[in-house]
């Protein structure tokens, strides 16, 4: 990109400005004073400047920059990017001349925000410069970024030394460019150390977040976008709009902190408003949101927060913008995550003295998943060990320092119960490590312990494997193996940090509970087995109840229970005793809604034991196909026919289907009132491929009455 300038005036050097803003706290050459003026020599002409070439192709290959969908140069810190200059003559060893790199409204040196670049004896800011060689009249210049630079949006001026004074060509915004963290650079805070790692959690653009339960798994893919046009302005907006302060953009740290409260709207007027309700109508439901790109520039569009969110929308927006500046990242998903009010390691809930539920004095909830970011950095505020992935959250749950934001938080700070490293760390190893406790309440509201459960908080923890389409485990990054020697010694360590456990001392039960249910389709009849396990010496008469409730995934019932039972089972010594209970259609269809969860509560009661069980399970969708043809090439015209068929027994309705495809296709959405029962819907969508490489499509359709249903294809873009 070559630009042609039109030249300031000259100017003495108290004077130096063409912008008032950019230029009031410039300073003259080191060691020069108006009063002695600078001559040119003999026969010379004053230097001035006829052009600048960003070199954007060139430095966007060499900075793993290339698929920024932007017009202006986007390069990384710590690594040398080329440019250009075009004078009016060739340079004499008497020409001098300065680069001029400046950011945000007030630019001042002392922040780093007014940086000046020089190529001759005279001393540089915290960037380097050199010239590289000369063409004539063309002089290449090579200019490296300090590690620890501000990443943002730059205005650049080409100053020259002209007499006593100095020419400085006009704000020109084509020779304006991006300054991005570098994870290709060991001098960088966010290095990462292999490449596949960097392309997987730098440079993938599409990925997947698990949700579900621990017994069944589901999936969806998130389309991050974090190179489509208009993102990474969208990305610079928020922190603009949220004040961020420009001097803390250039430390990971900060930047991520700030970030997991700026991505929600709780503070600061963010991106995203939450939403855990069925009423949807004030704007777009969680569920047909295909990826992070729409929400970013409704944002950046509009100025108001979009709604609505839950806990993977927040993640993968964070995601995308933490992406999309450089900083490697990835969607966790807990499964059995811990939402504890009271701050300890105590999930709590509580029963009535007959054995059924009672949600009015349960105050801590157990998401059947939870999903957060890590980012990967080096901590210079913590010793070396705490350095890697970090937790950081955006769904606002419970604040911290006055702001509702979570993180960074070291993941092998929670995995060793080292809890007194900032931020945030007890929160999230109570997620991670609580103890489930049911309790039982009296008459009078006094709570007694009847169980504990140490394994089932935290139960698994996966994320998208790096370089292909399935989960990769990472549960032993958070936490060692239960009941192992580290894991007892963790606990210790976290209880030192003031995290409550509950020490109750109960004997070994006799009677025990598991439950059974496979997960079939939504629609199909639920096959459930209860069966209690006694273990006494003497033959056992329990008194049971049984109670199915559609959740959200939050854990929180979205109705009062469908199916509730009273039963009694005489179990011999050391035998057992099974329930079998056929769970028609009809009596849970229509309470779905977009839930796709069931909990199953049962209790029991002896003589002598009280014992509880509960279980989530996840039904199972109707697939959605879609098949590709035309030629994978860039500009050249494909299709996508997206088909499905309601294979229920009960209408659809309010359907919407959205597709996706980051460097393929931008977000498209068709509505329909009704599919009706073994109906069918078809929709054949043309595009033209625009970037080159391996895509994904990504298809969803999202139902009123019905969970969302996802796709995806993956397709190799020739150029």
């Amino acid at each position: 990109m070559r630009k042609s300038f039109r030249l300031s005036s000259q100017v003495p050097n108290k004077n130096l400005h063409i912008d008032h803003d950019d230029f009031r706290e410039f300073e003259p050459f080191e060691g020069e004073t108006d009063l002695i003026p600078r001559s040119t020599a003999p026969g010379t002409e004053p230097l001035t400047v006829v052009g600048v070439d960003m070199r954007k192709d060139f430095n966007e290959a060499n900075h793993y920059t290339t698929e920024y969908v932007n017009n202006l140069l986007v390069v990384r810190r710590a690594k040398q990017f080329v440019i250009d200059i075009t004078f009016s003559r060739p340079m004499v060893p008497q020409d001098d001349f300065q680069l001029e790199f400046l950011i945000g409204e007030k630019p001042a040196a002392n922040k780093d925000s007014l940086v000046v670049v020089t190529f001759r004896n005279r001393r540089s800011t915290s960037w380097s410069g050199k010239i590289l060689g000369t063409r004539d009249t063309v002089v290449s210049l090579g200019i490296t970024a300090h590690a620890k630079a501000i990443v943002g949006l730059y205005r650049m001026y080409v100053a020259v030394v002209v007499g006593n004074g100095m020419q400085r060509t006009e704000k020109d915004p084509n020779t304006n460019l991006y300054v991005l963290f570098n994870p290709w650079s060991p001098d960088d805070e966010v290095f990462y150390p292999d490449e596949v790692g960097r392309t997987e959690y730098v440079l993938n653009s599409t990925g997947l977040i698990y949700m579900g339960t621990p017994e069944q798994v589901t999936e969806r893919g998130w389309v991050y976008g974090q190179f489509e046009k208009g993102v990474l302005d969208a990305c610079i907006y928020i922190m603009d709009v949220c004040r961020m302060p420009i001097q803390s953009r250039g430390e990971v740290t900060k930047m991520v902190r700030t970030a997991s409260a700026l991505i929600n709207s709780q503070d600061e007027n963010g991106v995203l408003v939450g939403n855990w309700s069925d009423d949807f109508s004030m704007g777009t439901p969680p569920t047909t949101w295909t990826g992070s790109t729409k929400i970013l520039l409704q944002y950046h569009n509009t100025g108001a927060p979009v709604s609505f969110a839950q806990c993977w929308v927040y993640a993968g927006v964070l995601n995308t913008f933490l992406r999309c500046l450089g900083i490697p990242s990835r969607v966790i998903s807990n499964f059995n995550s811990a939402h504890d009010n009271t701050g300890n390691l105590k999930t709590e809930l509580v029963f009535k003295e007959d054995g059924t539920p009672d949600p009015r004095n349960t105050r801590d909830s157990i998401w059947n998943y939870h999903c957060w970011n890590e980012a990967f950095m080096k901590r210079v505020d913590l010793p070396p060990k705490f350095s890697g992935w970090q937790v950081v959250d955006s769904t606002p749950q419970e604040t911290s320092d006055g702001y509702f934001r979570c993180g960074p938080a070291p993941v092998i700070a929670i995995r060793d119960g080292e809890l007194c490293h900032p931020f945030d760390c007890r929160f999230v190893f109570a997620e991670v490590n609580s103890d489930l406790i049911f309790m039982v309440s009296d008459r009078y509201g006094n709570m007694t312990p009847k169980k504990v459960d140490t394994t089932y908080i935290g139960k698994m923890l996966y994320t998208k494997a790096v370089s292909r389409w399935g989960p990769e485990d990472v549960t032993r990054t958070y936490k060692h193996p239960e009941g192992s020697p580290q894991d007892k010694q963790t606990m210790a360590k976290a209880e030192q940090y003031g995290c409550a456990r509950d020490q109750s001392d109960l004997p070994a039960s006799k009677l025990a509970i598991q439950i059974s249910a496979q997960a079939g389709f939504v629609g199909e009849p639920l096959k459930i087995e209860v069966t209690f396990y006694n273990q006494a010496e003497l033959m056992k008469s329990v008194k049971a109840h049984m109670e199915i409730a559609v959740t959200y995934y939050t854990g929180v019932a979205s109705s009062d229970p469908f199916k509730s039972e009273d039963f009694t089972l005489d179990i011999a010594a050391f035998q057992n005793s099974t329930r079998v209970f056929e769970i028609t259609p009809q009596q849970y269809v229509s309470q779905l809604g977009s839930n796709s969860s069931l909990e199953i509560t049962v209790t029991g009661k002896s003589d002598d034991e009280e014992v509880s069980e509960v279980k989530t399970i996840s039904l199972k969708l109707p697939p959605l196909n879609i098949t590709l043809s035309g030629q994978p090439q860039v500009n050249q015209e494909m299709y996508a026919v997206v088909s499905f068929t309601n294979t229920l027994s009960f209408p659809l309705t309010g359907a919407k289907l959205a597709m996706e495809g980051a460097g393929l296709l931008e977000t498209q959405v068709y509505n329909y009132r009704t599919i009706p029962p073994m109906g069918q819907i078809s929709r054949k969508v043309g595009f033209r491929p625009l970037k080159p490489g391996l895509r994904t499509l990504l298809v969803l359709l999202d139902c009123e009455n019905l969970p969302d249903v996802t796709t995806m294809v993956e397709v190799k873009v020739m150029p």
